[in-house]
């Protein structure tokens, strides 16, 4: 079991959305493909694979090329055992370049609060390193960081 589990309300959207955020800001493919079941169905960007190894091998690809990766993700709407989110995150690819990334994803549950279908739509940004605003260190968000909203993204 994975809670909190559907159906979700305001509360326990927000801390399913955190956990998440958490889990990918931990790089850690290993750590954020146990959030998924087995057979888990994705489509990132105009990625589409299926299973715990596919997601594996994606993560491990993706943060070989997002360095420095920094996300935040913040509850757009939810239903049963549906989420919406959209995030930002903030990278450098291998030339120093800096982006950031805006996105909105899907997310169905089954009933044990592991996610069985994950749609994300993501465009990158180019950006200066000055105009950087995810500055924690590499990790989790610290709780006093603020969110997006509170961002005025």
């Amino acid at each position: 079991m994975r809670p909190p589990l559907p159906p979700f309300d305001a509360e326990s959207a927000a801390k399913k959305a955190r956990m998440a955020e958490d889990a990918w800001n931990s790089r850690d493919p290993e750590r954020v493909s146990l959030a998924y079941t087995e057979d888990s169905v994705w489509r990132n960007r105009s990625e589409f694979f299926k299973g715990r190894p596919a997601i594996v091998e994606f993560l491990k690809r993706k943060w070989a090329g997002e360095q420095d990766y920094r996300l935040i993700k913040e509850v757009w709407a939810y239903s049963g055992n549906r989420i919406a989110v959209r995030f930002q995150y903030e990278y450098h690819d291998d030339t120093g370049a800096w982006f950031r990334a805006y996105g909105n994803e899907q997310w169905e549950f089954d009933g044990q609060g592991l996610m069985r279908r994950r749609e994300a739509s993501i465009n990158d940004v180019p950006i200066r390193e000055s105009e950087r605003k995810f500055m924690w260190p590499s990790g989790p968000r610290p709780a006093d960081h603020p969110g997006l909203t509170e961002l005025g993204m």
